[in-house]
């Protein structure tokens, strides 16, 4: 019973502590005030009592808000903490995002991944390097609406090796009637790592940071 009184103590002199450093004052400075204010008051003309009531009330409300708050920000954080954890459960595991850069190893190949709205008579990939500079355009032919990939083998245009690097695609299309379609590009490969340095974490594939919210499905056994 000692050892409850004790910890309960602790935790309202923590919450008041945390409350006098977040909002400047805290309900012992609010007491304070109201004692001096009596200490002070005119005797021939009192303060009204309901007044007092009804400061009371506010900073009880005020601290009941805080206390509130601070409990939802212990709680969220725990729930990131939860999040980060469960995210190494993700390496080892083949994933698809939503995402247009792709990593290369110089002499490598890598692959592409888009999905299209409806089927295409001639698909085109355009690939940039990091200063936004066109190194190389691939074409495919008939490509059926869904999900699909195009092998880069690492050249540039006019042939030569390309360095390491990320880099980054877009996807478009002909449909049979000759409108222009938008793809969107996906990236897919192994899960090698997690990023936790960031606010939220974050999975390594391909050597490329994917943000845990861009993940649309994954593959390779129960999570």
């Amino acid at each position: 019973m000692i050892n409850a009184v004790s910890t309960n103590s602790s935790n309202t002199t923590t919450a008041a502590t945390n409350m006098k450093q977040d909002v400047g004052f805290n309900q012992n400075d609010f007491l304070q005030m109201l004692v001096a204010e009596l200490q002070n008051q005119d005797p021939m003309n009192p303060q009204d009592s309901s007044q007092f009531v009804t400061q009371l009330a506010q900073i009880s409300q005020v601290e009941q808000t805080y206390n509130i708050n601070s409990n939802l920000q212990t709680l969220l954080n725990s729930m990131n903490n939860s999040t980060a954890l469960s995210t190494v459960s993700f390496i080892g595991k083949d994933i698809t995002a939503q995402g247009s850069q792709v990593a290369l190893t110089s002499g490598g190949t890598a692959a592409l991944g888009f999905t299209l709205p409806s089927a295409a008579t001639q698909v085109t990939v355009q690939i940039q390097d990091a200063n936004g500079n066109t190194v190389r355009t691939l074409t495919q032919g008939a490509t059926a609406a869904g999900a699909s990939s195009i092998t880069w083998d690492g050249l540039s245009d006019s042939g030569q090796t390309l360095p390491s690097g990320t880099y980054s695609f877009a996807v478009s299309g002909t449909s049979a009637s000759g409108q222009a379609i938008q793809g969107s590009t996906v990236l897919q490969g192994l899960v090698t790592g997690v990023d936790m340095s960031g606010t939220t974490p974050a999975l390594i594939v391909n050597g490329t940071s994917v943000p845990l919210t861009s993940v649309v499905s994954v593959q390779g056994g129960s999570m």
